[in-house]
């Protein structure tokens, strides 16, 4: 979707990499600079040299995307262990502050930037079944993104979050969400959304169209919340 606005694209992952390629030949076809690059955002070191790469062959940074996360394992709070707590807001959290600091000094030095977060509607309603510790993950994120946006404002650059709800995407499947046709009652639309809508919002809050939208959470669920 960036790549079609004409968006430079430097598109990371961890262990997809044949996903990652197709994702990376779909871009190229928009005629556009591309890049592929391998770092865990959970691992500071990694994420540094994943954004000195990025600038070494663009020049500089505008938009940053905070798309990494999961629910790797529905576990009910008393029965969680210190592990998989820290996976979890390790992967959900601690991702978009390492990766959000790397790219404020270049964002900053410009005077110009757009940091989108993706947070998710469990943030608002505690999650379905034990994703307790996902959705108090992806509430953080809403809180880092006010504060950030209040920090950054004076450098022209704004953050923003989105809160998807059930999106048709692989992530359910991990996630062991279950037949989407349990949740349709509850979603006014009666439908799951595309990650193209999504993918649509994000690329109108990495636009300059949003100039004047910062610190704000973007609901985008069917009318669920």
């Amino acid at each position: 979707m960036l790549a079609r606005c004409g968006v430079k694209v430097a598109i990371n992952y961890l262990q997809s990499e044949e996903k990652a390629n197709k994702v990376l030949d779909s871009a190229k076809s928009a005629g556009v600079q591309v890049m592929l690059v391998r770092a865990d955002v959970r691992q500071a070191e990694q994420v540094e040299e994943m954004v000195a790469r990025v600038v070494k062959e663009f020049g500089k940074i505008d938009i940053l995307v905070n798309n990494a996360g999961g629910l790797p394992k529905r576990v009910p709070v008393a029965e969680m262990d210190d592990a998989l707590w820290n996976e979890m807001v390790n992967l959900n959290l601690r991702s978009v502050f390492y990766c959000s600091r790397s790219v404020i000094p270049h964002m900053s030095k410009a005077n110009y930037g757009r940091i989108v977060n993706v947070s998710s509607l469990a943030a608002f309603t505690g999650g379905a079944r034990c994703a307790t510790v996902y959705a108090a993950a992806k509430a953080g994120v809403n809180g880092f993104t006010k504060g950030l946006a209040k920090e950054l404002a004076p450098y022209n650059i704004t953050v923003n979050s989105v809160a998807p709800g059930l999106i048709d995407t692989p992530f359910h499947t991990k996630a062991e969400t279950g037949d989407y046709n349990q949740f349709l009652p509850s979603i006014p639309m009666r439908r799951v959304g595309t990650p193209e809508e999504v993918a649509s919002l994000i690329a109108y809050l990495a636009s300059d169209d949003s100039s004047y939208i910062t610190g704000t959470v973007f609901h985008i669920n069917g009318g669920q919340y």
